[in-house]
């Protein structure tokens, strides 16, 4: 198989990874890519927004199977356009998609199918949005109702901080995708993520992860895309991936189908697991980021044909012979290390140097994927983003994992970067 990829970061460097790993794929393709992606398999310089241009190097290309891995061009329809192409496309539609890219809308749909999710009120003016805090008790969840990567989610402590980020969302702060702002009661428990495959119709499980939004250690400081993760959770036991399935994602795969936008593709299903069971966090159109480095790496089976089926139909009633690829011992403890720029998720410089990867990706289990970086002139690897690489490696045991994880982290000289330093700490 050929494969065209689409993306930049660590999630589609270790997508790369992955895919090309399969005795079936001859050559992955990416677009834009990075370094740690040029190495897999020949990158383009077409941006992952740029509708246009994708089209066309699909058509160059002429790619078997198309892979969407961020959400910005999920949003935008891009599955839509190249499937009407008569290309095979693994990513969700743009009216499917919108479970990601609409909060409102996703918390709209949970609440017609009766999914449990937290309490919520959707609003477009201030004065409403503060006096629906009066029916709340602090802590509470505001949201960014459009994409805001990764960083459209604030927890205020208090009714005067919410207060006052309500003015903020509203009048601009995270730009459009927060013109539309949803409230949300805050959950209490402990969080983890899931990941359907689907056509529509069959589904496929493939273990939890358990991400770390807070920058600091000890779950501290802003929310950021991920400053790292493990799998399996031990928090999603045989019981809760049970009550996920049966009351989560096949009542939203069931009713995204009968509403005319059936969902195909992996969709991350963030869940936190209450004193009441599992209630959704959100709903993301892609994998996740960084949960899909540890699962890619943790996997030890071939996902190619799992991917294929989605995207071309006939997962329903064959979901048995992918069973293989979810037994315990087909999944080897895995964690992930995101090493970032300093001031991430704020403001952070760029063209830092960074030495030691190939060193790092010689110790035992480590596979280190790029998620910022960039060469300079000289051909020498920079740091160019927020999150800058992700540390991952596996172990017979999720401990063996961590510390793997950390050998590599200390084996890159990079002065300016950063990481949490107690990943896998709530299943540790």
């Amino acid at each position: 198989m050929n494969i065209l990829l689409i993306g930049s970061g660590g999630r589609e460097h270790a997508l790369a990874w992955k895919l090309a790993a399969s005795p079936l794929v001859d050559i992955v393709h990416s677009t834009p890519g990075n370094p740690g992606m040029d190495e897999v398999g020949p990158c383009f310089d077409v941006s992952a927004d740029d509708v246009d241009g994708l089209v066309k190097l699909a058509l160059q290309v002429e790619p078997d199977l198309i892979v969407i891995g961020p959400e910005a061009p999920l949003a935008l329809g891009l599955s839509d356009i190249l499937r009407a192409r008569g290309f095979d496309v693994f990513g969700p539609s743009k009216a499917a998609a919108q479970l990601e890219a609409s909060k409102a809308f996703s918390k709209g749909r949970m609440t017609k199918y009766g999914v449990p999710t937290a309490a919520y009120g959707e609003f477009t003016e201030a004065a409403p949005a503060k006096a629906f805090l009066a029916t709340m008790t602090a802590p509470y969840v505001l949201k960014a109702d459009g994409l805001a990567a990764g960083k459209g989610v604030v927890i205020a402590e208090t009714r005067e901080q919410a207060e006052a980020e309500i003015d903020e969302m509203l009048s601009g702060k995270f730009g459009a995708a927060s013109a539309t702002l949803v409230i949300e009661e805050f959950m209490h428990g402990e969080e983890a993520s899931v990941f359907v495959i689907t056509d529509g119709k069959g589904a496929v499980y493939l273990p939890a992860a358990q991400d770390h939004k807070r920058v600091g250690d000890g779950d501290t400081g802003p929310n950021t895309g991920g400053m790292g993760a493990y799998a399996p959770a031990p928090v999603v036991t045989h019981e809760i991936m049970n009550r996920v399935q049966r009351e989560i994602a096949e009542p939203m795969l069931k009713g995204m189908a009968k509403d005319g936008m059936p969902y195909q593709g992996v969709l991350y299903i963030g869940i936190m697991v209450t004193a009441d069971g599992p209630k959704v966090v959100e709903f993301n159109a892609r994998f996740g980021d960084p949960e899909c480095q540890v699962l890619m790496k943790g996997l030890k089976g071939d996902i190619v044909p799992l991917i294929l089926i989605a995207a071309t139909g006939g997962l329903k009633g064959n979901e048995a012979q992918f069973e293989s690829l979810l037994e315990l011992d087909a999944f080897q403890p895995t964690a992930t290390v995101v090493l970032a720029n300093q001031g991430y998720p704020g403001s952070y410089s760029k063209g830092s140097l960074i030495k030691g990867v190939a060193e790092a990706n010689g110790l035992p289990g480590v596979t280190v994927f790029h998620a910022g970086t960039d060469v300079d002139s000289d051909g020498a690897l920079i740091a160019v983003g927020g999150r800058v690489l992700n540390v991952t490696a596996s172990g017979d045991t999720l401990r063996e994992a961590v510390d793997r994880a950390y050998a590599g982290v200390d084996a890159i000289n990079w002065p300016q970067g950063f990481c949490r330093r107690d990943i896998g700490w709530r299943a540790l």
